[in-house]
């Protein structure tokens, strides 16, 4: 579906963290529905490098570009050289910025806050000197345990990785008050959808109960899942969100979620629908009581009202549109 009318003929977008998930989603929604945009991609890429927790440094991967016709540029955003070369050799008209640490379960609080929080600076320096509008990946992560429904600025982050957003998100605030450039910040909840695979065990559960099911495993939860909620979002209403925030009413922070919380078990109950199995749960106790999120659900009030986003699909609908995705990734990456 194309989200905006605007004529992008000639433009140029600049897509950091390109082969991730969201970032490649983005790259082909430009190339399918905007085919005269010039879309850069801008990736770190795997190189096998970990984080002290085992989790792969970058999950960018190339498969999730394969029939990508744009310009792919491999580098890392703290990388000073690179910057300056994007600064001067291209003339962005938007940024929508992807890439980051984004593991939520690294403990490497210096390399977090230089991704995520000093590189970010460099680039919204980069978006005044285009005059190009700053799209940026923010997080759910930044309201730890606040309770539901989740508003911004009831922020409390729980981890290195939340807190490096919504660092992010004070000093996106600070730009919005000394330049005309819109920056939209987006906090997104639970993701899942296609492109999901490479971030392995980072992955949405959607796609992990999904792949055991097909490997005729009994799906594992946490005792008590049907009373653990999450707001989980489709990979195209992100992409809404992204595309409607091209030209906000207001720069700002801003919710992207459904705005309703369902159960882990909801997941696996539509998933053995769709799938067709009917394998018995194992529930197993939660090691990860009190550092644990058991209710998510996002205010998108102010969402609606400045980007116009609505979203479209429920979990049914996001599942049901998944599940081919999530049987070819299985056949030909797992088996």
């Amino acid at each position: 579906m194309k989200y905006i009318q605007n004529d992008l003929d000639n433009k140029t977008i600049l897509i950091t963290g390109g082969a991730g998930f969201i970032g490649s989603n983005l790259a082909f929604y430009f190339q399918k529905n905007h085919p005269n945009a010039k879309v850069v991609v801008l990736d770190s890429f795997r190189s096998g490098e970990t984080l002290s927790n085992g989790n792969l440094k970058s999950f960018g991967h190339f498969k999730n570009l394969l029939g990508f016709c744009g310009e792919i540029i491999s580098g890392d955003i703290n990388d000073k050289v690179l910057l300056a070369k994007l600064e001067n050799e291209y003339k962005f008209d938007y940024i929508f910025h992807e890439a980051a640490i984004s593991d939520t379960t690294a403990l490497e609080q210096d390399l977090m806050i230089k991704t995520n929080v000093n590189a970010y600076k460099d680039l919204l320096d980069l978006a005044v000197k285009h005059n190009a509008n700053m799209i940026y990946a923010s997080s759910a992560a930044t309201y730890g345990n606040a309770e539901s429904p989740q508003r911004v600025g009831r922020e409390a982050p729980q981890n290195v990785y939340g807190f490096s957003k919504l660092s992010m998100d004070y000093l996106s605030r600070e730009y919005m008050k000394k330049t005309s450039i819109s920056i939209v910040g987006l906090r997104y909840f639970n993701v899942y959808g296609a492109k999901e695979y490479f971030k392995n065990t980072t992955a949405s559960m959607v796609l992990q109960f999904g792949h055991q099911l097909l490997a005729g495993k009994n799906p594992r939860l946490f005792e008590g899942s049907d009373k653990i909620l999450r707001d989980f979002i489709y990979i195209e209403d992100i992409i809404q969100a992204n595309i409607k925030a091209m030209e906000p009413k207001e720069s700002g922070i801003y919710n992207v979620g459904t705005g309703k919380a369902r159960s882990f078990q909801s997941i696996v109950d539509i998933l053995q629908k769709e799938l067709g199995t009917s394998a018995t749960c194992e529930y197993i106790p939660n090691p990860f009581i009190g550092a644990y999120q058991f209710h998510t659900e996002a205010d998108i009030a102010t969402t609606k009202e400045a980007l116009g986003y609505e979203p479209a699909y429920e979990m049914e609908d996001g599942i049901a549109a998944y599940v081919g995705e999530i049987k070819r990734v299985y056949e030909e990456e797992v088996k």
